[in-house]
């Protein structure tokens, strides 16, 4: 039996379907805003991100769960001159 830390929400194996930017993807069930940025490798403080058309805040990106069908959209932010 694996032990986890009590309030954890651990990840599951099955999958869920979401779309990232339009894009048909799969993730564990239980996965975060967060969790999803990381598998994509993109920098937190140069990203906004927008869950079923509305903004999320950056202070709910470790807590907002997705769910099956989830649609998050990703705009990165590019420096330059």
């Amino acid at each position: 039996m694996e032990c986890q830390p009590a309030g954890a929400t651990p990840l599951t194996s099955s999958p869920i379907g979401i779309q990232v930017n339009g894009e048909s993807r799969t993730f564990p069930a239980g996965a975060t805003v967060a969790d999803v940025l990381s598998q994509l490798d993109l920098a937190p403080e140069r990203v906004a991100v927008e869950l079923d058309r509305a903004i999320l805040r950056r202070d709910r990106w470790t807590t907002e769960r997705l769910r099956e069908g989830s649609r998050l959209e990703i705009v990165q932010f590019v420096g330059g001159g």
